[in-house]
């Protein structure tokens, strides 16, 4: 497989691309310490990919809240390997991290995205990294003091969430083209969870409609967050973030029903049948 060109490389015609999460961490919130050993990272990767995942997005560093940031080289010693063994056997993949070193060892062993939460911001040299990679990339909304490190809500500049988050994307953009990423490479997040209230989250899948009319493809990454799993708890049942993934394939098939790029989930096999039926919806497509 040879490395994506451009976004078109990576889109999937007809439906919503399902990117599957890979933690090779020893503490991301939903499967912390389950895949730091890389048989277990390529063998759940596999099954993700079964299941029907378009891409892998691998992680070695967790940024739920609260986290402590590993040192880079332990970061970058988790997820090159991987990422390297899946590109051997042509299986896509997305490099999660927010450091420019590990982004340019992933490019290295043949990643095909890089996905940064800070977008951009969290390491000086990442958009020069995105830029000379010609890779695709993700910007992600996350507007905080610090990154990774029990960062807490921030303020926006103003009390419109949306209009906050349509705004500090447009900046990380604008940064981006100036550094050298192609305007045809990018992809955006509001950012789910980062940062944000519930009702913040809320708020942004609201005026989803109006992200996804921009210019530039949108990437939903709500999979067992907590504002998910509190749709349980309202109602007194178990409520763990694997007890969200109903409501994950929720946002999902809502998401893809309007137009999302891509959605970012743990549970691949429910997300996989969700743009399934949204594209059948859309298409008037016959499965029979």
């Amino acid at each position: 497989m040879t490395p994506a060109s451009c976004l078109d490389d990576l889109s999937i015609p007809g439906r919503t691309l399902v990117m599957g999460i890979l933690n090779v961490t020893e503490d991301s919130f939903s499967d912390g310490g389950q895949y730091l050993d890389i048989d277990a990272a390529l063998a759940h990767a596999r099954t993700l990919v079964a299941e029907g995942a378009d891409m892998i997005d691998v992680g070695g560093e967790s940024t739920r809240p609260g986290a402590t940031r590993v040192p880079g080289d332990v970061e970058k010693a988790r997820v090159t390997p991987v990422i390297q063994a899946l590109h051997e056997e042509g299986i896509r993949t997305s490099v999660d991290t927010m450091r420019a070193s590990v982004a340019e060892a992933a490019v290295i062993a043949g990643v095909d995205m890089i996905n940064d939460v800070s977008g951009g911001l969290a390491d000086p040299d990442m958009l020069r990294v995105m830029a000379q990679s010609q890779r695709p990339v993700c910007l992600m909304h996350w507007k905080t003091v610090r990154f990774g490190d029990a960062a807490g809500r921030a303020t926006p500049e103003n009390d419109d969430v949306v209009q906050d988050v349509m705004t500090t994307l447009q900046q990380l953009v604008d940064k981006a083209l100036t550094a050298g990423v192609r305007e045809n490479a990018i992809v955006l997040d509001p950012g789910l969870g980062f940062a944000k209230s519930a009702t913040d989250n809320w708020a942004l899948l609201g005026a989803l409609p109006e992200f996804i009319a921009g210019p530039y493809p949108m990437l939903v990454g709500a999979s067992r967050k907590r504002f998910l799993s509190a749709v349980r708890q309202a109602r007194g049942l178990a409520h763990s973030p694997v007890d969200a993934d109903p409501a994950t394939a929720a946002v999902t098939t809502l998401s893809a029903h309007i137009g999302a790029w891509g959605v970012r989930v743990h549970d691949v096999a429910v997300s996989r049948d969700a743009v399934d039926v949204a594209a059948a919806w859309t298409q008037g497509r016959n499965y029979g």
